[in-house]
């Protein structure tokens, strides 16, 4: 309580200091400077959510200063000490409402909207990012996602981080078991390839991250084809398109050379088996595809073997 005090009165010192008086004109840079030693202070006695308010001041300075670096770096730094401080709640897991969360959020957006206006989408993403990773890891991917996919259109003109960005969107979607949203997006994701990535010259093949990401892609859309299982009327074209690459009938791996031999194939036994509801042979698949996808792939395939398993939807 001492020194909630302590911070009360030397906040509202400095916070007088910027009264307009009689023919004196108020020194917004000294409370600047003011503010910002209170929160270093408060930051090293560990008052995350009290040093947040004196960079939420600062910032009000440098805005009326015209500073807009300024204020961008104090949003985010106001940003970064509620969400500290909320991490801190959660951890003792006293109870609230989450209002140092909601308090980040907002510095964030704030910060970002900053950031846009003096022509920075490159900072304005990342922030974006930043609060949109920090939100997954409280268990909030539905608001995560938001930001992330803000990230992304922020990114359009710098495809591979935009690329990454929408599969934070997709991984998110996978978490809150929105698998029709997930298949979109990674639709979307291969659509951009084809449209923006590097290639090797003469081919159609991507290069370097291009490649990887293209591979995930491909990946978690056959999984996720076979998890919703859509019926033919509602098939849509590109869907249909790469299903019928993963016919056993046809010599499709040229079409997917960018996946090794032994996953596509194991990916084709597992369409087939799929068609043929043969549990056994995809419980084997299982077992040999593990080791070679992604954790989030082989959840996708774990919720496809519970759910040919149950077919109720028991398994979920």
């Amino acid at each position: 309580m001492a020194a909630e005090g302590d911070f009360l009165l030397r906040y509202r010192t400095v916070s007088n200091k910027l009264k307009k008086r009689f023919l004196r004109k108020p020194n917004v840079a000294e409370a600047s400077e003011q503010f910002g030693q209170l929160a270093k202070e408060l930051k090293q006695q560990d008052c995350p959510q009290y040093a947040a308010f004196c960079n939420l001041a600062m910032a009000r300075c440098e805005q009326t200063l015209f500073n807009a670096p300024g204020e961008a770096l104090s949003l985010t730094e106001a940003a970064r000490l509620f969400m500290e401080a909320e991490r801190e709640t959660q951890q003792l897991r006293s109870p609230g409402f989450e209002e140092h969360l909601q308090a980040a959020v907002n510095c964030y957006s704030f910060a970002v909207k900053v950031y846009i206006e003096v022509n920075q989408p490159v900072m304005a993403a990342s922030l974006c990012l930043e609060l949109g990773n920090a939100l997954k890891e409280m268990n909030k991917p539905s608001e995560a996602a938001v930001y992330f996919q803000r990230a992304a259109e922020l990114q359009v003109q710098v495809p591979i981080e935009c690329l990454l960005s929408l599969g934070c969107v997709a991984t998110c979607k996978i978490l809150t078991r929105d698998f029709d949203a997930a298949l979109s997006i990674f639709t979307e994701m291969q659509f951009l390839i084809q449209e923006r990535a590097l290639q090797v010259p003469g081919t159609s093949t991507p290069v370097g991250s291009f490649l990887d990401v293209l591979a995930r892609c491909e990946i978690s859309r056959v999984l996720l084809l076979m998890l919703l299982q859509p019926p033919p009327q509602k098939l849509l074209p590109e869907h249909a398109q790469t299903l019928e690459k993963y016919d056993w009938e046809s010599d499709s791996h040229c079409q997917v050379n960018f996946l090794q031999e032994n996953v596509f194939l194991l990916l084709q036994s597992v369409v087939m088996a799929c068609q043929e509801k043969d549990i056994d042979s995809l419980k084997s698949l299982q077992t040999e595809l593990w080791p070679l996808l992604s954790p989030e792939q082989n959840q996708l395939l774990h919720l496809l073997v519970l759910e040919r398993v149950c077919p109720s939807g028991q398994g979920f």
